[in-house]
């Protein structure tokens, strides 16, 4: 389906909308490493490391030996209430 890139938001049908929803997926909720960790808080390896070693972290992070789990979001609710 072919839509009208000059066609305002509000004229869209249904139809045309939900084409436009299944084209752009969802952002990943989660995260995967010390590298994943890094990307979420905009910071270096070695930075990201320091702060998940502190245990700030702990309730967003899934470890089971090398593998590391993040929830993004939770990661960044930790994050708001550790800065206040």
């Amino acid at each position: 389906m072919s839509i009208d890139l000059k066609k305002p938001l509000l004229e869209l049908t249904v139809e045309e909308f939900l084409d436009l929803q299944k084209n752009n997926p969802p952002e990943k909720k989660y995260e995967y490493g010390l590298k994943g960790l890094a990307k979420t808080l905009g910071c270096s390896r070695s930075k990201a490391a320091d702060i998940k070693s502190s245990g700030i972290l702990d309730e967003a992070i899934i470890q089971n030996g090398n593998l590391i789990i993040i929830d993004k979001e939770k990661v960044m609710q930790l994050m708001a209430l550790h800065r206040k």
